[in-house]
């Protein structure tokens, strides 16, 4: 039962409404603040419409909400018009809510769910959240809240002495909820919970030891195509054993206009000595099974039916197994129960190294493995099924393995692994099996990467994956686990790279190249279309978009000061006259803006060197630092401004380059001395068979380098923390994995690579909107994507390959804004890579733009 002060016991009860009669008229405020402990969500049913008639209006998804007073926890329904709240990550687990309103069902609404209490039935219809920025930790504290610090599992529920059984929706007929990002991994308890016993034939001989098959899959296959009527019309009892050549991830068909409790399905590749068939696991099969079997398993089935393979041609099956109709029995046998000559074949493996994958055509399957050098943040996409209604969680990862100088970068997407893709940490040793290879057309260097296909699956060290999987004894293993060897461990560390924006890959570095890679895509967009667009993306939801543009300012900043920067501005673009109109004003010169130069106006920075140490960009390392948006602020020096006589100097004279300039060493992460030389020999032994399961103080020295405030900086976003990459600490793995992930919070757990980076408003040609976004220019030299063509740094050329030429020395920052009056009334073709961070935050960057010729 609720305690005596418990909020929701003196807001509620007053508010129930009598047998029959409409909610609509019976709402409670609750007046004092509430935490939302868990977010859960599903796909509506046919059911869902009693309680929600206009719910198609907003989209498929409900949300059931745990909240809590700190005196007992009640379980809501979130109005299906506040969903937008979640799909923004504004209302999340640990958010802090004030002046909730709630209204109950009626009680003949409520269906008869023995898992659930009556008194919970509440619907969430309105709400203020505090806090809803990325970066309020400090704001939950200050109510005296601390989430991890409050057991909520130990609080009594409301209204009830306890929620029977585990916890299922509460408008809509299924059994397990959804992710909240994706659906294709699982989510809950109920998939790992202890496998179901399997009960023996009454007359099988319960002593025996080495089983045998009763029925092969060759036989099934010609019985089914036969039309023997006990294989066609009936469920097969007879025992089949096979291996698990290939696991499928999850598939969910649910839909708003059927009614099924547990809409999954899975596909098994599985084979025995005769043959090879696909087996479907169905519907709750998929909850009992599907994270207790893996490929290389050997399993046995009986009371399955034989169908006609769907995808396949005519004269193929598959296995059907389900709960019911009938109950499939399934067991997972040890290779020794099984006699020698009925043993299926073990599984194959096609592994291919980064120096093979370089001639392998377009499509190939393949297998891979590598040392995990860069993480990226999870992202989403649309898909393309034609309703574009499902989001896509993806990242990229970029693995080495000594076979060429060429990373393997990987675009993986989901796999129905949610917790190895959460142990995906740099310098895991990771294998991943059944990737398509993607060549990039029309490059003039070779660019590939690997993405998913429906069988593929992830293993990575810190999960005791490897001493499990029959590749470990594989040559082209061996081979690698002998290179992982021979590392240094302290260099290795220094180049792994976490998190942060990512583009590959690259785009082209012509307007006719893009646009003819983009065709089929939407065309330029109107500022006022842009930003229509921005505001309809989702929760990391990432996408492309292209403009008709000027440059109006152009800023040059350290991350949290941005109130002192170097700045550039066209006044003509910005002026009240000119900023709603679509054309741009001729008649005002651009200005270089600074103010009078003071103590107080100097921040003191540390120089970065013009190239880095050679830990960070000798050749063995040079794969992916500079795919870094950041890695070549490294060799951007701001300069010192001079004054003449108590006056600034003339601002050619201000932006000339210094003939000296203090330099000092780069500071490179170093692990702890305790971990020396740990983390790769650790990894590497998960491969041996039975195995069981600082920070920077750069910015203490002072330097001649500096930046100016101007007297009125025009107000412009900063860079989002998620932007910047960070360097690799093995110690904070875990907060820094945390920190990326999705719904995790932005806190700084370890040191960025660069916090430097520019700010360039542009106006759209179509309607004057001024967008404020990031770009993040880098040195190519040493990338894993395809190397530069030279070009002459002037403001054109940056911009069109988003890089400082490989081939010079980079600009300094002051004369790259000195050069800023070259962008003066060019018309411009923007690439704006577009990612909502969460609440407020979304973050733009320009990748590419290019000059509009007449």
């Amino acid at each position: 039962m609720a305690a005596t002060g418990c909020v929701f016991q003196r807001t509620l009860t007053r508010t129930r409404p009598g047998p029959n009669k409409a909610s609509s008229s019976f709402s409670a405020i609750c007046r004092q603040f509430v935490f939302v402990v868990e977010m859960q969500r599903y796909s509506r049913d046919q059911g869902s419409s009693i309680y929600f008639p206009q719910a198609v209006l907003n989209g498929e998804d409900l949300y059931d909400i745990t909240l809590t007073d700190r005196d007992c926890r009640l379980r809501v329904t979130l109005d299906p018009g506040l969903n937008r709240l979640v799909e923004r990550h504004i209302l999340r687990s640990g958010a802090t809510l004030l002046n909730a309103t709630f209204t109950p069902a009626m009680t003949a609404q409520l269906p008869a769910c023995p898992r659930t209490s009556g008194e919970s039935r509440y619907t969430l219809v309105s709400v203020e959240v505090k806090g809803c920025t990325s970066d309020d930790d400090d704001d939950d504290e200050e109510d005296g809240v601390r989430m991890l610090d409050v057991d909520w599992d130990s609080l009594p529920w409301f209204g009830s002495s306890a929620v029977a059984g585990s916890l299922v929706p509460l408008r809509a007929n299924r059994i397990v909820f959804l992710p909240l990002w994706n659906n294709v991994d699982y989510s809950g308890e109920a998939w790992k919970e202890t496998l179901p016993t399997q009960e023996e034939d009454e007359d099988e001989d319960e002593e025996e030891d080495v089983r045998c098959p009763t029925v092969t899959v060759s036989e099934l296959r010609d019985a089914f195509l036969s039309g023997h009527r006990a294989v066609t019309r009936r469920a097969v009892q007879h025992q089949l054993i096979i291996r698990i050549i290939n696991k499928s991830h999850l598939m969910y068909y649910g839909r708003t206009d059927r009614n099924c409790e547990c809409p999954y399905k899975a596909v098994l590749e599985a084979c025995d000595r005769t043959g090879s068939v696909c087996v479907v696991l169905w519907n709750s099969v998929c909850v009992s099974w599907y994270c207790h079997v893996k490929p290389g398993d050997i399993i046995s089935l009986s009371c399955y039916r034989v169908k006609q393979h769907y995808q396949a041609e005519h004269d193929d099956i598959e296995i059907s197994v389900n709960s019911r109709n009938p109950a499939a029995r399934i067991a997972v046998l040890p290779e020794s129960s099984v006699a020698p000559e009925y043993l299926p074949p073990a599984p194959t493996y096609s592994f291919y190294s980064s120096k093979k994958l370089l001639d392998s055509p377009h499509g190939v399957l393949c297998d891979v493995i590598g040392l995990l050098m860069f993480s990226g943040r999870p992202e989403r996409i649309r898909s393309k099924d034609g309703r574009g209604a499902e989001l896509l969680e993806y990242r990229w990862l970029q693995l080495e393995d000594s076979s060429s100088d060429q990373p393997i970068m990987v675009k993986l997407f989901s796999t129905s692994q949610p917790e190895t893709h959460r142990k995906l940490h740099p310098l895991s040793v990771v294998v991943c099996t059944r990737l398509k290879l993607i060549k990039v057309s029309d490059q003039t260097n070779s660019c590939f990467y690997l993405t998913n296909t429906t069988y593929t699956q992830v293993y990575c060290t810190g999960l005791g994956h490897h001493s499990e999987m029959s590749y470990r004894k594989l040559r082209p293993v061996r081979q690698f686990l002998q290179w992982l060897r021979s590392l240094d461990e302290a260099h290795v560390l220094s180049r792994a790279l976490i998190g942060g924006f990512f583009i590959y890959p690259p785009p082209p570095v012509s307007l006719e190249k893009y646009m003819k890679d983009r065709r089929g895509e939407p065309g330029f967009l109107q500022g006022a279309n842009f930003k229509r667009e921005v505001e309809r993306l989702c929760y990391r939801e990432r996408r492309t978009f292209c403009i008709q543009a000027t440059i109006a300012m152009v800023t040059y900043c350290h991350r949290g000061e941005e109130d002192r920067c170097l700045l550039w501005m066209d006044r003509a673009s910005l002026s009240p006259s000119s900023s709603s109109s679509p054309r741009l004003s001729k008649s005002s010169s651009p200005h270089f803006s600074v103010s009078s130069f003071s103590s107080s106006s100097v921040l003191n920075l540390p120089s970065t060197p013009r190239s880095p140490q050679p830990s960070l960009s000798s050749p063995s390392s040079s794969s992916f630092s500079s795919t870094s948006p950041f890695s070549a602020v490294s060799h951007l020096t701001p300069r010192l401004l001079h004054r003449r006589g108590g006056k600034l100097c003339k601002r050619k004279q201000l932006l000339q380059a210094e003939t000296q300039q203090k330099k000092r060493p780069w500071v490179t992460l170093q692990p702890e001395h305790n971990n020396n030389t740990v983390i790769l020999f650790e990894a590497s032994m998960e491969f041996l068979e039975n195995t069981n399961t600082d920070e920077d103080n750069d910015n203490d020295d002072e330097d001649a380098s500096s930046f100016v405030t101007a007297p009125s900086v025009p107000a412009f976003p900063p860079v989002a923390m998620e932007t910047l990459k960070m360097h690799y600490d093995h110690v904070c793995r875990e907060e820094q994995a945390n920190a990326v992930a999705l719904g995790g919070r932005a806190t700084i757990t370890g040191r960025f690579v660069s916090e430097d980076y520019y700010t360039l408003r542009v106006k759209a040609l179509s309607d004057g909107v001024l967008i404020d976004a990031i770009f993040l220019p880098q040195s190519s030299s040493s990338s894993p994507s395809p190397p530069l063509l030279p070009h002459s740094n002037t403001w054109i050329s940056i911009l069109s390959h988003g890089a400082f030429s490989s081939h010079t020395p980079p600009p300094s920052p002051a004369d790259l804004i000195g050069m800023a009056s070259q962008l003066t009334n060019q018309r411009l073709v923007c690439i704006l890579e577009v990612c909502h961070l969460g609440g407020a935050s979304t973050e733009v960057v320009l990748s590419r733009a290019f000059l509009l010729t007449n």
